[in-house]
């Protein structure tokens, strides 16, 4: 069990040595029992193969040691399989070429990385799920251009967030239905090492690898890597706008959510008082550094010909940042929902701070009516700035005019109530916390080979 968890994917481990390295070991294996499935190896090769295909085996300091001799990871990789597997070992990496094996193998580490993401994506939909049903109805204001706007509620605005994070999570799977494909074709991608055999052992080993296939599976195409760092740091932007937003609310002077920390947090070092949020700002950085990795992303997918290796080079070099990044973010997206604390009070108190005036729509629309829409949205508009200038409170200065007194005085007092006036931010709010659960047990339930 130890052994396992050690070897368990994670941000952090997904592109070290010994996961690139039996990445590639699952491709030669896969290849081999594929070849053997349609007779182009013996069969009892394949299963041969498949048993030594283990960097356990092997052994990482032997391979170390090999790659520095030749340079050539891959080539060391087959030799050092090959003599373990015997009589087998003739027919290792049998057609192969390096690209194929590296890029497959990098492909398989992508999709574990997706699964992890999926994992992580389940609980952060939970989360939203929890917070948009349970403020379904707490009032907060709603704010445009940083200034009071309209009232809404909390559960509102985290139904924006779900909705959102639901779009940048199906542009992924869009764009993984088209990444996740083998690109497994040779030295052109013509199959020049297979014969007429190629297409057939296209077939088997994508069914092995649980990969779509590619007709022209060349070494050039960077494009469906591109364009899947590309949704990546659409993600990033989705979740840095959440992440910021949150940041903001929790400034002092709006206090409308915080962070829990644990006991022995510091805030800071030189002021005792001081509190500062730790996981909001770190998350905002993790995507702001993902979102930079389109640029270099896609002048990868510009390389020339049937093969071009300094493409190839940009292209290692940004996956190995983006993917483990849009997992970290995921991941750290989760964990500071965990720990986000509304404060229903506070968002209230800042709601009422302008004594009525976000809900002067309300009192427009039930003026309108009796003295049509645009008649109605001027008397308010010139009451509500006379406010400045006479002293008086809003309902007061609004009540002395006489069409406005004739909806009634109590009436005008309840158009006038904030907290009363949130339009559908409820049952929107609901809608998407059921959205959300049900994203969640997709997510949560979905296997990627």
């Amino acid at each position: 069990m130890k052994d396992e968890q050690a070897h368990t994917p994670t941000p952090e481990t997904l592109f070290s040595d010994r996961a690139l390295w039996q990445s590639w070991l699952d491709v030669e294996a896969a290849l081999a029992r594929a070849q053997g499935e349609i007779g182009m190896i013996p069969a009892w090769a394949g299963k041969e193969i498949t048993r030594h295909a283990r960097i356990e085996a092997i052994g990482e300091d032997r391979l170390r040691a090999s790659i520095a001799r030749t340079m050539a990871p891959i080539l060391s990789l087959t030799r050092c399989l090959a003599e373990d597997a015997g009589e087998a070992g003739r027919y290792v990496h049998w057609g192969a070429t390096t690209q194929n094996v590296m890029q497959t193998g990098r492909l398989l580490l992508i999709r574990q990385a997706r699964s992890g993401m999926n994992d992580t994506l389940a609980r952060a939909f939970t989360r939203l799920a929890e917070l948009a049903c349970a403020h379904a109805e707490t009032p907060m204001a709603g704010r445009t251009n940083r200034r009071h706007a309209v009232p809404i509620t909390f559960g509102f605005k985290v139904a924006g967030w779900i909705e959102e994070l639901s779009r940048a999570v199906d542009r992924l799977d869009d764009a993984g239905g088209r990444t996740f494909r083998l690109p497994f074709g040779g030295a052109v991608g013509a199959f020049h090492g297979y014969g007429e055999d190629g297409p057939s052992l296209m077939s088997a080993l994508a069914r092995e690898l649980g990969l779509g296939e590619l007709v022209v599976p060349g070494r050039t195409v960077n494009d469906i890597f591109a364009e899947y760092v590309v949704q990546l740091g659409m993600f990033g932007m989705t979740t840095e706008r959440i992440a910021r937003e949150a940041y903001v609310l929790m400034t002092e002077e709006i206090g409308e959510v915080s962070e829990r920390l644990d006991a022995g947090v510091v805030g800071s070092s030189t002021m005792p008082h001081k509190v500062n949020p730790k996981h909001v700002v770190r998350l905002q950085s993790e995507c702001a550094r993902l979102r930079a990795q389109t640029a270099p992303a896609l002048e990868s997918g510009l390389p020339s010909h049937e093969g071009d290796a300094a493409a190839n080079h940009l292209l290692s070099s940004v996956l190995d940042t983006a993917i483990p990044l849009g997992w970290t973010v995921a991941r750290d997206l989760e964990r500071l929902l965990d720990r986000l604390e509304p404060h229903p009070d506070r968002m209230r108190h800042n709601l009422m701070r302008s004594g009525g005036l976000v809900a002067t729509e309300r009192l427009m629309m039930a003026l309108a009516p009796v003295t049509g829409r645009s008649r109605a949205h001027d008397l308010v508009h010139h009451a509500v700035e006379e406010l400045d200038e006479t002293g008086a409170g809003l309902e007061e200065t609004l009540l002395d005019l006489p069409e406005v007194r004739s909806l009634g005085e109590t009436e005008v007092r309840a158009l006038l109530d904030p907290a009363g006036y949130t339009g559908q931010s409820a049952a929107i709010a609901r809608q998407l916390a059921e959205a959300a659960k049900k994203r969640a047990e997709v997510l949560g339930s979905r296997p990627l080979r």
